[in-house]
């Protein structure tokens, strides 16, 4: 998920928390203050109620006129009076559904209020001389109960009324937000190596995308430096340094060739010669090495056929290695022809799977090597299993450093720098490597390379 839609759900849960919060508090204020005001106007007829009938004067019928003109008929009002005795008990005179604790506690607060389901009460202690009373006014408030469903349904309607206008502000906030990224996003994907004096346009201000600018283009610079320093290294390396070592070459073949040489001095010709081959063959590999590095899109790239390019690596493994002991396991190579096409530079990948085969058949003494061919989730699969020496797991994760060599090889020729150059080749195709190694059962090596969808 893209940080850009990250931060729309963030601001979508965040406002719907809130929102959410916000219609709890305005239900529960109006459901508390509107049951309040309910409860008042029962306790304004309890008052008149007690004037009526526990203090009856000359006032008395302008109260029972007042209450019946101006005061409404509430639904299933209903009104109940009761003696207390001496010994505070109550005597209860009609049918009235309530909890014994809410006579307690006007007994023991002198008023109360209580409510069962749609039904409220309210009372109060009267005393008159010694008399004590209890007035009690219910009735039912069906309209007040309509209202907080209106409002529960214009709160719950309105929330999602709003969350989905939140929504879309937040994908145009996000949107505004990032563009500046996805400006630089954009410039940065022209960027490569044939184009690194390319720069991005510096923002004004010092917020963190003006800075992450700046960064950049400061990197850029660094990269820029680097790989011109890289390039003229590879473009004069081959001249300035084989040009000796052939003259070494030539002049010890030279020597070895005359008929006057001794024996010791023919054995340092031979010794001056195979080390001067030696060393090219350590320079051609360097330079291979450093090669690869560049950019992908100033080699040739072609769709290869994986199976054939296997073939012909292994053949080449042959010729150089002729007790070689290599099988080609076709049985795992998918149906689907077209899943065994890769786009990339046929002489790199070449290099790289013939220096994967050359190591199998080279550590495990000539031994069986198999090879198979799968595809999986849209990527060609090559593994090269040996029967060798394999590698201790403690040295797995540095096999390929340049110039690493494993602490059980020490018997066989090597330089260290195959592996490296094979991982940097099969990077360069946009693939990867896999590995697993036991000592003394052998070594199985990977290759994942994506599979060439225009083939």
């Amino acid at each position: 998920m893209k940080i850009q839609s990250k931060i729309t759900l963030l601001f979508l849960l965040l406002s719907g928390a809130i929102l959410i919060l916000l219609n709890i508090t305005v239900f529960y204020l109006v459901y508390r203050f509107g049951f309040d005001d309910f409860f008042k106007r029962l306790e304004a007829r309890v008052n008149i109620s007690a004037e009526v009938n526990i203090f009856p004067s000359a006032k008395s019928g302008a109260y029972q006129e007042m209450r019946n003109k101006y005061l409404e008929r509430l639904e299933a009002e209903q009104a109940y009076l009761f003696n207390i005795d001496t010994i505070n008990r109550v005597h209860i005179k009609g049918n009235i559904d309530v909890k014994s604790g809410f006579i307690q506690n006007i007994l023991r607060n002198g008023r109360a209020r209580y409510k069962l389901d749609n039904t409220f009460y309210a009372g109060r202690q009267f005393n008159k001389g010694t008399e004590k009373y209890i007035v009690i006014v219910s009735a039912s408030d069906p309209a007040g109960f309509q209202e907080l469903k209106d409002l529960q349904e214009i709160l719950i309607y309105g929330f999602l009324a709003a969350m989905v206008l939140v929504y879309f502000v937040g994908k145009i906030f996000s949107f505004y937000t990032f563009q500046p990224i996805r400006r630089i996003i954009s410039n940065v994907k022209n960027i490569t190596a044939n184009n690194l004096h390319f720069r991005l346009d510096e923002l004004t201000g010092k917020d963190e995308v003006a800075e992450l600018s700046y960064t950049f283009n400061d990197m850029l610079n660094r990269l820029e430096t680097a790989f011109e320093t890289q390039n003229n290294f590879v473009s004069n390396a081959s001249h300035e340094l084989r040009t000796p070592l052939t003259i070494i070459s030539t002049e010890a073949e030279l020597a070895l060739s005359k008929d006057n040489v001794s024996a010791e001095q023919r054995e340092v010709f031979n010794t001056i010669y195979s080390e001067s081959e030696k060393l090219g063959q350590i320079l051609s590999s360097l330079l291979s090495l450093a090669q690869t590095g560049f950019d992908g899109k100033k080699q040739r790239w072609e769709s290869i056929r994986i199976d054939e390019l296997v073939m012909v690596a292994s053949e080449s493994v042959k010729k150089i290695k002729p007790d070689s002991n290599i099988e080609i396991d076709l049985d795992t190579m998918p149906a689907d022809e077209r899943l065994l096409y890769v786009s990339g530079n046929s002489n790199l990948l070449k290099l790289a799977i013939t220096n994967i085969i050359s190591n199998a058949c080279k550590y495990s003494d000539n031994r069986m090597v198999k090879i198979r061919m799968m595809a999986e989730n849209n990527k060609v699969i090559v593994s090269v299993a040996d029967q060798g020496i394999g590698i201790p797991q403690t040295e797995l994760q540095h096999i390929f450093e340049p110039f690493f060599r494993a602490s059980n090889t020490h018997s066989y020729e090597g330089h260290g720098v195959g592996l490296p150059l094979t991982l940097n080749i099969i990077r360069l195709h946009k693939g990867s490597i896999g590995i697993r190694s036991e000592v003394g059962s052998g070594t199985e090596i990977k290759v994942f390379l994506p599979v060439d969808k225009s083939a």
